[in-house]
C-alpha cells in the first residue's frame, strides 16, 4: 500500500486533504482513483488507513478509515554522525540509513574531510538531504521522518554525545566489538563514522574524552560510505530490530 506523511490528520471518520507534491504523485504517477486506499503517517508513529473520496484541482480528499500505531519503527533511537564525503556519497548514506531505521542524521566536517561546503552550499545540501530522508521514509514505511541536521563541526557534534546512552566511534585503528559494547539496556545510541582519509588521533581522543568508545566493524577496512550502513545494520541486528 502506498505510504505518505501528512500533518493534522483527524480521527477515524474525518476528512483530510492531501496537496502539493504528494497529491500530484498520487494522481499523475500512481494514477490512483476514487475508492482506492492509501496510508497516511503523522510523523509521530501513527498510521492512518485512508480511502480516496474525491480528486480535483484542490488535491486528493481522503477519509480516515482506521488508525493504529506504526509497527515499523525500531525500539532504539540511533543518531548517525558521519563525516562529509565527496560527491553524492552522503545522499546514498542518508537514503540507506533511513531505510535501516536511523532516528537522526548529522553530517560533520572533520580534519581530513575533502568536502567542505560553505554556508550557502551547506544549506542547499541540507535541504536536499532532508528530501531524500522523506522519500526513503515513505519507501520503507517508517513511522517518523528522520531529521537531517545542518552540517556541523566536530566540536559541536561532540557536545551532543551526552544525550545518548552510548556513543560508539567506528575507528579503523581498532576497538571493541559491538557485541561487547552493547548490553541491551540502551535506548539511545550515537555512532560516528569518519571520512575517506580516516579520523585523526586527536579527534578520536576528543570523542573518547567526551564518553565515546571506539569499535571495530571487523578485520576489513570499509569505505566511508559503506561503514555507516554496516554499522547500522549490525546495531539493528544486535538489538533485535532485524528479527
Amino acid at each position: 500500500m502506498d505510504w505518505f506523511f501528512s500533518e493534522n490528520i483527524g480521527d477515524v471518520g474525518s476528512l483530510h486533504l492531501i496537496t502539493g507534491e504528494d497529491a500530484v504523485h498520487i494522481t499523475k504517477s500512481l494514477r490512483m482513483a476514487v475508492g482506492e486506499v492509501l496510508t497516511l503517517c503523522d510523523n509521530n508513529k501513527n498510521e492512518h488507513l485512508c480511502k480516496i473520496e474525491r480528486i480535483n484541482n484542490d488535491g486528493v480528499l481522503v477519509r480516515v478509515a482506521a488508525k493504529e500505531e506504526c509497527q515499523h519503527e525500531p525500539n532504539i533511537e540511533v543518531t548517525l554522525y558521519f563525516a562529509m564525503t565527496k560527491g553524492d556519497k552522503p545522499e546514498n548514506v542518508i537514503q540507506k540509513s533511513v531505510e535501516l531505521g536511523v532516528h537522526r542524521i548529522v553530517p560533520v566536517v572533520t580534519e581530513r574531510c575533502i568536502s567542505r561546503p560553505d554556508k550557502k552550499s551547506a544549506d542547499k545540501k541540507q535541504q536536499r538531504y532532508q528530501k531524500i530522508a522523506v522519500q526513503a521514509a515513505m519507501q520503507s514505511r517508517r513511522g517518523i521522518i528522520p531529521q537531517v541536521a545542518n552540517i556541523m563541526e566536530l566540536s559541536a557534534a561532540v557536545k551532543e554525545f551526552s544525550q545518548a546512552d552510548k556513543t560508539i566511534v567506528f575507528y579503523e585503528g581498532g576497538g571493541k566489538t559491538l557485541k561487547s559494547i552493547l548490553n541491551g539496556s540502551e535506548k539511545k545510541i550515537a555512532i560516528f563514522i569518519g571520512p575517506e582519509g580516516g579520523l585523526a588521533e586527536d579527534e578520536v581522543g576528543l570523542m573518547q574524552e567526551n564518553g565515546a568508545v571506539t569499535a571495530t566493524l571487523g578485520k576489513r577496512i570499509l569505505r566511508a560510505e559503506t561503514a555507516p550502513i554496516a554499522a547500522l545494520a549490525a546495531i539493528m541486528f544486535h538489538t533485535g530490530n532485524l528479527d
